[in-house]
């Protein structure tokens, strides 16, 4: 999400907020107990807290830092909660590491833990440093968090040992959904209409791959651009998944899913159908209408190949289109359009993996204030709601502003003039700002009559055109999205096989595409994944989603 718009980057990058607090109170500065009065800590108290960095990070106006910002100071005024960094990494690799370090005992743990691994949620459990909070959910979480958790019991899973209760999702909420952006004016040079079958998605990468779409009388276009770097299945941009779902069904790449009937979960890249899509992949790759470097390509790189011309299709997440707008600016007659994801080859709509959360919240054994912790983290989510301090965002002037009475969102129009908008969720420690809109109601709420009359509603009716409708296409085909059914640390196992068995099957599916490797490849492929540690790799995985549901830790939360 480099180089979403101001909008999304304010919209989305809030999330980060909602980790941002914790109740803390293990201060040795603190000589006196503090007292909650009229929802303000008397004195102060401090929570500490680790933090990830990522792209959107780090970005502070003039004379804020860290732990000295426009956020840090609200918690202190406001809630007499100070929040303070003591743990910071890079990437994920970096954080990882550093947050081991910590376990290990040669770096303090903090108060507060986000933590976007599910080995090392497993290792924090069984090292004994982290709490139990069944009874503080029970007790301290909200009622308006309590119904958003309740919407998300799976979200529990990987934190839930023996019937108790070591941490929770950060702000669970189904994601939005991906939808095509595709070069409009390529479409209408060959008058040509956006793709809805394999077919007709065959025929039109085909036509921008030979016929000139961009009429400059040079063979220096393609059709579709996707990152085969990392996976053929990114789950969020640069992704040709929905190639694999058209012959797959349900049963996508790297994806658990609970087959219906069985009540098992099975591995969708053993799927026999995706013999046929990567058939159809080598058959588009031999004939170019693939980027001939795919293999190398991360998602960054895919998003350039659009962005400087060269390819004519997308598929991502709906504020893509943020990031690769500038096409429009730098081509002349270029132009975005947005669609739905293409069909199956049995005319059901293509699937898509999801997520419910981005890492879950864990809490230093010794961080005996809850209460506040509670108490923040329901005060950041007055973003998602449009209301309280944050009705319309977290900090006027930074991500939104209040011109002649009215709110804006565009940092070029601020009383002082930004280049960007300010994410101040990115101030706090989570990578993603808490939301309750999933795929994109708002944005269907306004396509369909609903007035602007909200903060919510007054930030997605902010958005460009172009966003506005990947969002409605995002909502309204949300049943394609498919959150993952093993959500759980890796089994005995996957700790020791199963590097070596994605590793094999990205070079299989790299090697077929390529032509290096005949397409019965495949089935070969298939045959050793079994042999080599995937089908007790199952019968593990099965066994704990069938100990995982047995376990009714959400009553023992309060929270049916």
């Amino acid at each position: 999400m480099k180089k979403a718009s101001g909008l999304l980057v304010a919209v989305m990058v809030a999330a980060s907020l909602i980790a941002g607090c914790s109740s803390g109170g293990n201060s040795p500065s603190q000589e006196q107990p503090s007292t909650l009065k009229d929802g303000k800590y008397d004195p102060p108290i401090t929570i500490t807290i680790a933090k990830q960095l990522d792209e959107n990070a780090g970005k502070y106006l003039e004379g804020e830092s860290l732990n000295d910002n426009v956020l840090t100071r609200w918690g202190a005024e406001n809630l007499g909660i100070k929040i303070e960094t003591t743990l910071l990494g890079g990437d994920a690799g970096q954080y990882n590491n550093k947050l081991r370090l910590a376990l290990t005992g040669s770096e303090k743990l903090p108060d507060v833990i986000p933590v976007y691994d599910t080995m090392l949620a497993n290792d924090l459990i069984q090292s004994g440093r982290v709490r139990e909070i069944t009874e503080d959910i029970k007790t301290y979480m909200p009622e308006r968090l309590k119904d958003i958790y309740k919407e998300y019991p799976t979200t529990f899973n990987p934190v839930v040992q023996d019937g108790k209760v070591y941490g929770m999702a950060i702000a669970p909420n189904l994601t939005e959904g991906e939808v095509m952006l595709i070069r409009q004016d390529w479409l209408d040079n060959l008058n040509l209409k956006a793709p809805t079958t394999i077919e007709e998605f065959e025929r039109v990468i085909a036509a921008f791959t030979n016929d000139d779409p961009d009429r400059n009388g040079a063979k220096d276009t393609y059709g579709f651009t996707f990152s085969g770097k990392d996976s053929y299945n990114t789950g969020w941009v640069s992704d040709p998944v929905m190639i694999f779902s058209a012959y797959t069904g349900k049963h996508i790449p790297r994806h658990w899913y609970e087959e219906e009937g069985s009540g098992k979960i099975v591995y969708g890249s053993v799927h026999e159908g995706n013999k046929e899509a990567l058939a159809k992949l080598r058959d588009w790759y031999s004939q170019g209408y693939l980027n001939k470097e795919l293999a190398t390509k991360g998602a960054w790189d895919a998003i350039a190949d659009f962005t400087e011309g060269k390819a004519g299709i997308i598929v991502g997440r709906p504020w893509l289109y943020g990031s690769v707008m500038d096409v429009e600016k730098n081509i002349s007659g270029a132009k975005v359009g947005v669609y739905p994801t293409i069909n199956g080859v049995n005319g059901d709509k293509t699937y898509q993996s999801a997520q419910l959360n981005d890492g879950v919240f864990m809490f230093n054994k010794d961080f005996n204030n809850m209460e506040a912790f509670f108490l923040y983290y329901d005060k950041l989510y007055d973003a998602a709601f449009g209301t309280g301090d944050f009705k319309y965002g977290y900090a006027q002037g930074y991500d939104y502003d209040m011109v002649n009475g009215e709110v804006t969102f565009d940092p070029q129009k601020f009383n002082k003039p930004l280049e960007a908008v300010q994410g101040v969720g990115k101030m706090a420690f989570t990578k993603n700002t808490p939301s309750v809109d999933g795929p994109g109601k708002s944005f269907y709420d306004l396509a369909n009559g609903a007035e602007p009359n909200t903060g919510v509603l007054i930030r997605a009716n902010a958005a460009d055109p172009t966003t506005k409708a990947g969002y409605v296409i995002s909502y309204e085909n949300r049943e394609v999205l498919l959150p993952g059914a093993f959500n759980g640390p890796p089994t005995k196992t996957m700790q020791s096989s199963w590097e070596q068995l994605t590793t094999m099957e990205q070079e299989t599916f790299t090697k077929i595409i390529y032509s290096e490797e005949p397409i019965e490849a495949f089935d070969d492929f298939v045959k050793q994944w079994h042999e080599k540690g995937g089908e007790q790799i199952t019968e593990e995985v099965n066994e704990w989603y069938k100990n995982a549901n047995e376990v009714d830790v959400m009553s023992n939360m309060g929270l049916k």
